[in-house]
C-alpha cells in the first residue's frame, strides 16, 4: 500500500476507480476526477475523505488542477451507447483528454493509463500477448484506447514520466462487471449472450485482486512505459461459471451464442505476473462473494 502520498483518481466514482480511491483513501491524500453527473456519486467519495474534482476530460481545462501529484490512475473516459453516438467527443475525452492530462501531471512519479483488453485483433482461442496486434473488439471505443495509448507513449517519452498503460481484462465484483451482467440475466431468467466461437474463455479479475494490481501498477510505472494485461490468473470459461453461479442458487442458465456477442477475451498473464504478481481471489469464491453481495436475500447451495 502507498502511505503519504498524493494521488489524482480520474473516473473516481466508476467501478474500477473507486475500489483503489477508498482503499488510497485510508493513508494518503486522495483527489477524485469525475464529471459527477450523479451528486450521490460525489457524496459518496467525500464521505471516505476525498477531494472531488468535477471536469469533463474532452474540453475542461486543468488549470485549476494541482501538479504536485506523486501518484496518478487514469481511469476516466468515454464509453458505451454515449460515446459511439459521438465518436468525436469519445476521442476528445479518451485521447487528447488523456494527454493533455498527463502533461499536466508530468511531476508524477507514476502514473497509470487504464486501457482495455478490446484493443486486440480477435485471435482465436489462444492467450493475447501484449504483443498482439490492436484490433477493432468494441466499436470506436476500442480505437479510441488504440490512439490512447499511443499518445501516452509519446507524452511518456517526451516528459520522461514513469507510466504503466493497463489493458483491463473482465473485471468484477459487488458493483458490476462482465460476470455480474451475467449473473443478473441468470437471475432474472434472461437468455446470456455468448460467441459462438465457444467456450468463451475470459480471465475475470475479483475487486480485492484489481485494487491490490491496481496500486502495484502506480508503483511499477517506468519510461518507456510498462504495457501489460490486467486480468485473473485463472482462465474459464464463461459458460462454466455461469453454470456455477446458476448451481448456487439453483437456476439453468440459458445460452444464446450469436455472432453480435463479444468475442471472448483470454489474456495471457506472464508479463502481469512477472512485474505486477498473481492474483489471490479463486474465480469461484470471487462469484460467490459477488452473488451474496448483489442478491443478499438469495440462499446459495453447497456446490464444489
Amino acid at each position: 500500500m502507498l502511505a503519504g502520498e498524493k494521488i489524482l483518481i480520474t473516473g473516481a466514482a466508476g467501478r474500477v476507480a473507486f475500489p483503489i480511491a477508498r482503499a488510497l483513501a485510508r493513508e494518503n491524500e486522495v483527489y477524485g476526477l469525475a464529471r459527477f453527473g450523479d451528486p450521490a456519486n460525489r457524496a459518496r467519495l467525500e464521505a471516505l475523505g476525498i477531494t472531488c474534482v468535477q471536469k469533463d476530460l474532452s474540453r475542461d481545462d486543468f488549470g485549476d488542477l494541482p501538479q504536485d501529484f506523486g501518484y496518478v490512475f487514469h481511469a476516466g473516459a468515454v464509453f458505451g451507447e454515449e460515446g459511439e453516438r459521438d465518436w468525436r467527443y469519445m476521442f476528445d475525452a479518451n485521447v487528447q483528454g488523456t494527454g493533455r492530462l498527463m502533461q499536466h501531471c508530468r511531476a508524477a512519479k507514476g502514473f497509470v493509463h487504464c486501457s482495455t483488453g478490446s484493443v486486440y485483433r480477435y485471435q482465436g482461442p489462444r492467450p493475447l500477448k501484449e504483443s498482439d496486434p490492436p484490433g477493432v473488439h468494441i466499436g470506436a471505443y476500442s480505437l479510441s484506447k488504440i490512439a490512447a495509448e499511443s499518445v501516452v507513449t509519446f507524452v511518456a517519452r517526451s516528459w520522461e514520466i514513469p507510466t504503466s498503460i493497463i489493458r483491463i481484462c473482465s473485471t468484477y465484483g459487488p458493483t458490476g462487471g462482465a460476470p455480474a451482467d451475467r449473473l443478473d440475466a441468470l437471475i432474472n431468467g434472461r437468455a446470456i449472450r455468448l460467441h459462438p466461437d465457444k467456450p468463451n474463455y475470459f480471465n475475470p479479475i475479483y475487486e480485492d485482486d484489481y485494487v491490490e494490481l491496481g496500486i502495484r501498477a502506480m508503483l511499477a510505472a517506468r519510461t518507456p512505459p510498462l504495457v501489460v494485461n490486467w486480468a485473473g490468473s485463472e482462465s474459464v470459461s464463461a459458460e462454466e461459471y455461469c453454470e456455477y453461479m446458476g448451481k448456487l442458487v439453483g437456476i439453468e442458465p440459458k445460452f444464446v451464442y450469436t455472432e453480435d456477442a463479444y468475442t471472448p477475451l483470454r489474456p495471457d498473464v506472464s508479463l502481469m505476473h512477472e512485474v505486477l504478481g498473481r492474483t489471490r481471489v479463486p474465480w469461484k469464491d470471487g462469484m460467490r462473494r459477488m452473488l451474496q453481495a448483489r442478491y443478499p436475500h438469495l440462499p446459495l447451495r453447497e456446490v464444489r
